[in-house]
C-alpha cells in the first residue's frame, strides 16, 4: 500500500480545470522530482494534498496510508505528517519561528499518536536543543528563530527556514514547491545539504522544479514530467538529462506521438 496515492485526480480553480486524471503514488524512504513548465499542475496538486479551499477536488481521490483524506481540514492533514514548503514563504509579523514551532510540535504531542509523532521533542528544552542543532547544520544564526517568520529575511534564509521547519516537524511526506527558487549557488548547496541530512526510510519527499541544478545535489530516486494537469513520463534521473538538452517540446512532441 503506497504511504500517499493519488487515483485519477480532476481539480479546478475558479471554475478552471488545472488537474485532469492525475495518478501519482510516492512511499516513505523515496525522493521523487515533480518538473514540468509553469502552467501544468506541480503547486496545484501540492496544495490540493495539502487541502488548500482554492482547490477544489471534481472527482478521484487522495489516500494517505490507505485511506481518503479529501474530508479532512489542512491542519488535519499536517497532523498525518503531510506537509509543504512553500515556493514563496509568507511573512508572519509578531510570530517568531520559535515560538511557532513549539506551539506545532505541542498540537502534534497532543492531538496524535502516530510513531512518527514519537520523533518530536516532548520538552521545550529538549526542544531548544533539537532546533540549535539544526540552525546550525544550516549555516544560520541563533537569532533567526527569535525574528518574526519571514520579515527581513532574504530570499535564501525564507527557503532555510522553510527546511527547518520540515526537519524539526519530521513528516511523512514534505512537498518542496520550488526549494533553488531565488537561491543563489552557495544558499542552493546549503539547503540541499540540510535536505539529505534529513533523508530517511521514514521520509518521503517531492521537490517541484524547473531546473535541473537541484538535482545535482539532491539524487531523486523517481523523476516525473507534467504537462496539462497530467503526468506525462516517469522514470529515473536519466530522464533530467535529456530534458536539459532538448527541453519540453521533446516531452511534447513524446506525448503527441503516443496520442496518435
Amino acid at each position: 500500500m503506497p504511504t500517499l496515492e493519488v487515483k485519477d485526480l480532476y481539480v479546478s480553480v475558479d471554475g478552471k480545470e488545472i488537474l485532469k486524471g492525475l495518478d501519482f503514488t510516492v512511499n516513505k524512504g523515496e525522493i521523487h522530482a515533480l518538473m514540468g513548465p509553469n502552467g501544468s499542475g506541480k503547486s496545484t496538486l501540492a496544495y490540493t494534498i495539502m487541502g488548500h479551499p482554492k482547490y477544489k477536488v471534481e472527482k478521484g481521490d487522495i489516500l494517505f496510508e490507505g485511506k481518503s483524506i479529501l474530508d479532512l481540514k489542512p491542519d488535519e492533514r499536517a497532523k498525518l505528517g503531510l506537509f509543504l514548503a512553500f515556493q514563496y514563504p509568507v511573512e508572519v509579523p509578531g510570530v517568531t519561528l520559535f515560538n511557532f514551532l513549539w506551539k506545532a510540535i505541542q498540537a502534534n504531542n497532543l492531538d496524535s499518536t502516530s510513531p512518527r509523532i514519537k520523533q518530536l521533542p516532548k520538552s521545550v528544552v529538549d526542544y531548544k536543543k533539537e532546533l540549535l542543532e539544526k540552525i546550525k547544520k544550516l549555516n544560520m544564526s541563533e537569532i533567526f528563530v527569535y525574528r518574526p517568520i519571514g520579515v527581513g529575511f532574504s530570499g535564501g534564509e525564507k527557503k532555510r527556514m522553510e527546511i527547518l521547519q520540515m526537519a524539526m516537524l519530521k513528516p511523512t511526506i514534505a512537498f518542496l514547491d520550488e526549494p533553488d527558487s531565488g537561491l543563489d549557488i552557495d544558499s542552493l548547496k546549503i539547503v540541499a545539504d540540510v535536505v539529505n541530512s534529513v533523508r530517511n526510510p521514514e521520509l518521503g519527499i517531492v521537490m517541484i522544479t524547473h531546473y535541473q541544478r537541484i538535482l545535482n545535489y539532491i539524487k531523486p530516486d523517481f523523476v516525473h514530467i507534467m504537462l496539462d494537469g497530467k503526468i506525462v513520463k516517469s522514470g529515473g534521473p536519466e530522464i533530467v538529462e535529456k530534458l536539459e538538452q532538448e527541453g519540453y517540446a521533446w516531452i511534447r512532441e513524446t506525448t503527441a506521438e503516443a496520442a496518435d
